[in-house]
């Protein structure tokens, strides 16, 4: 059972709160801008009911990765929300978030997952079904870079396991398969938002391989586009984990808010609001109510299919790994 919005954190928050509105920075992913202009002001004026004070709330977007590297590098956010555990794992090694993160909200600290699908032109003229049509000769993909983007990642290690689960398959044919997928991709974009207007606005691409959440987004934006969705035999599960920047939100006094700010997520409300912008709530009740709105996946852990994201970092996307040896032959 998930946690409802604490009052007593409410409370708690209003016992330090200075006379100026308190102020938080949420340092997020780039796909997330949607959901967070929701989700802020929902929060803003529970907050406000609650408390009687206005919080004001800020968000900074990019790349998963990227965005993790601006915090270790100095970006005051009080709070991060990232679509990779591996971006907060590298946060925590800089001493700026406890080690225990995961263990500090419900679900591994993870309110929310996606999963990669892909997206397709009107009509599907290139005939997309599953995996093996990405590599065919004349198509052309749009995929974020995996250095620098938690969306990347997902779509390279999702193919990965794909190749390496067909009947025959293993870490070479594995290799062979997503360096192969890769080469139908021009142009690498940061993150996730940068790909999906490089594929919608400038018409580049046959197939954009993009979060679930994203695709969502996409069709409201550009609905006389016609774009089509196809869910492939296997996808992978994209959890959404968050957590305080302890030493930052110390530093400004707003622990309290940060905590609150996080518990939301896991409130009805906070997950409702996840359905109701194309993502999976971690709430299996909150899923199946708006069950309609999803389709049926075949999806693997990042534990299932690599042992865990630091393996996965390690051996794919570590300076001079896998990912640098294939673009760097492409």
């Amino acid at each position: 059972m998930l946690r409802s919005f604490s009052l007593a954190g409410l409370l708690l928050a209003l016992t330090t709160a200075a006379s100026a509105a308190p102020e938080l920075l949420n340092a997020s992913f780039d796909v997330a801008r949607p959901f967070y202009k929701a989700y802020n002001a929902a929060f803003a004026a529970e907050w406000k009911r609650r408390t009687g004070i206005e919080p004001k709330l800020n968000v900074s977007h990019g790349g998963s990765a990227k965005q993790a590297r601006s915090v270790i590098d100095g970006l005051e956010a009080d709070v991060v929300t990232m679509n990779s555990p591996l971006d907060i794992d590298a946060i925590a090694a800089r001493g700026l978030i406890a080690q225990d993160w995961p263990s500090r909200f419900p679900h591994a600290a993870s309110p929310s997952w996606s999963a990669i699908l892909f997206v397709v032109r009107k009509g599907n003229p290139k005939g997309i079904r599953d995996w093996a049509d990405l590599v065919k000769p004349g198509v052309s993909l749009v995929i974020p870079n995996p250095k620098t983007s938690g969306n990347g990642r997902y779509s390279y290690l999702a193919a990965w396991q794909y190749a390496r689960t067909r009947p025959g398959g293993s870490d070479d044919s594995a290799r062979a398969f997503v360096k192969a997928l890769f080469a139908q991709v021009p142009v690498l974009d940061t993150g996730g938002r940068g790909a999906s207007s490089t594929f919608a606005q400038r018409g580049a691409g046959d197939v954009l391989l993009t979060f679930e959440s994203e695709i969502a987004l996409l069709r409201e934006e550009f609905p006389a586009a016609g774009f089509e969705v196809v869910v492939p035999s296997l996808t992978v599960r994209a959890d959404n984990p968050v957590a305080v920047v302890d030493a930052v939100a110390a530093r400004h006094g707003s622990e309290a808010l940060a905590r609150a700010y996080l518990d939301y997520h896991y409130s009805p409300q906070g997950q409702a609001l996840f359905a109701e912008h194309g993502v999976r709530p971690a709430d299996a009740a909150v899923l199946k109510a708006h069950a309609a709105r999803f389709p049926t996946l075949t999806a693997f852990t990042i534990e299932q299919g690599f042992g865990s994201w630091a393996q996965a970092q390690s051996q794919h996307f570590a300076d001079g790994a896998v990912f640098d040896q294939i673009i760097a032959r492409r």
